[in-house]
């Protein structure tokens, strides 16, 4: 199978077109454990401070400066006091925009995925940002980290959906007119049903 990480250029661009293209791609998280690995099959893209439901909409603070920085890095971030949540940023520099993984399926290191999610079958391990975070184990120590180094990083694996669709966004208050949530409609590891697509 081929294996081509993804280059700097790959993320710097619209936010949208990066996010649909996400969707097939390889994350790869090589731990001290295991490398684990998840197709992407479901995101949502956040793009700039006109956006309401964008962590940036209020403008810079220290939780979110990583999505002002250049494009190909992590934003980590934690929410309701459990979850984290894996973000890639990017466009260019100074423009605050990311893009949100909500859900994989396993390919590598489901072995220790299980682990750290013992009461979670196969197709829900990664299904949603926490429960991808939790079993991939992500934590906010990934967060700032560069996409093209060794420990956190994706790939192109040849492996794109037949089609993707677009719906609104989920589990936000404001902003949920925007059909910025992406997915493989074929994949059974999606956080939720799709409904309202385009």
């Amino acid at each position: 199978m081929r294996k081509r990480r993804l280059s700097r250029s790959f993320y710097a661009r619209d936010t949208l077109t990066v996010a649909e293209e996400l969707i097939g791609k390889v994350l790869v998280h090589a731990s001290p454990e295991a490398k684990m690995a998840g197709r992407i099959v479901e995101v949502e893209a956040y793009v700039g401070q006109d956006d309401p439901a964008c962590h940036a909409a209020r403008g810079r603070t220290q939780r979110n400066a990583v999505m002002f920085g250049p494009a190909g890095y992590s934003y980590v971030y934690f929410i309701y006091g459990m979850y984290y949540c894996l973000n890639v940023v990017t466009e260019h520099e100074g423009f605050a925009a990311a893009v949100l993984i909500r859900a994989a399926e396993p390919l590598e290191g489901e072995s220790l995925m299980q682990e750290y999610s013992p009461k979670l079958k196969r197709d829900k391990l990664l299904a949603g940002p926490g429960r991808l975070c939790r079993s991939m184990g992500i934590t906010r120590e990934h967060n700032g980290l560069d996409l093209l180094g060794t420990a956190l990083y994706f790939e192109d694996r040849a492996a794109d959906p037949t089609q993707v669709v677009r719906t609104p966004r989920i589990g936000i208050r404001v902003g949920t007119r925007r059909n910025w949530r992406f997915c493989d409609p074929e994949s059974s590891a999606l956080s939720r049903p799709i409904r309202n697509t385009t």
